[in-house]
């Protein structure tokens, strides 16, 4: 891999601890983003939007970086569902999707900060849900308390026990870092992972 820096518009330690697989070093920062969806905006733009908006927000600290922004929306029947915050909007979350199949759709940006050029993907999981009983979504929150993953469903913990079936290309995408895209990104920006 060349020498180029790496930064991370991020402080998700599990986008973190996913972008620390490829092996290279890189810095990570706080994008400090205005989540908010426009009027109107389709799901799917606006996390292909906020991705690219983490990335540029970082551009005055690493103005000679590669920047990775990323940003995951859960969509049931054209709804958002971002995080939950709380116990009980996660618990109504769970509600809305046992038994049903979620797209957790996830925004990934490589922004070449010298140039201004920004890479995009938007990488789409499909996620079917067990129809859980109102005592089993209690277990699962108290337990796992996921209140700040999209959704409240933390498949790489015990959130895995709730999920009946996913399909997609990568399943890093569903915990909030697409690899395989991000892969395909950096080799067409000229620094290839290998």
């Amino acid at each position: 891999m060349t020498r180029e820096q790496i930064v991370l518009a991020s402080t998700s330690p599990f986008r973190r601890e996913l972008l620390g697989r490829l092996g290279f070093p890189f810095d990570t920062a706080d994008p400090q983003t205005d989540e908010s969806p426009l009027p109107d905006e389709v799901p799917e733009d606006m996390a292909l939007r906020l991705s690219e908006a983490k990335a540029r927000a970082v551009v005055p600290q690493f103005p000679e970086a590669l920047i990775i922004g990323s940003d995951q929306v859960a969509i049931l029947d054209g709804r958002v569902y971002g995080k939950p915050g709380t116990h009980d909007n996660a618990v109504g979350q769970l509600r809305t999707m046992r038994g049903r199949t979620v797209n957790f759709f996830t925004g990934l940006c490589l922004l070449d900060a010298r140039s201004g050029q920004a890479r995009l993907r938007g990488v789409p999981t499909w996620v079917t849900f067990r129809d859980l009983s109102d005592r089993e979504i209690e277990d699962y929150l108290r337990r796992e308390q996921p209140y700040q993953c999209a959704g409240a469903a933390k498949s790489e913990g015990l959130g895995i026990a709730i999920i009946a079936r996913l399909q997609g290309d990568d399943p890093n995408a569903l915990i909030g870092l697409p690899l395989i895209a991000l892969c395909d990104l950096l080799r067409e920006a000229g620094c290839p992972v290998l």
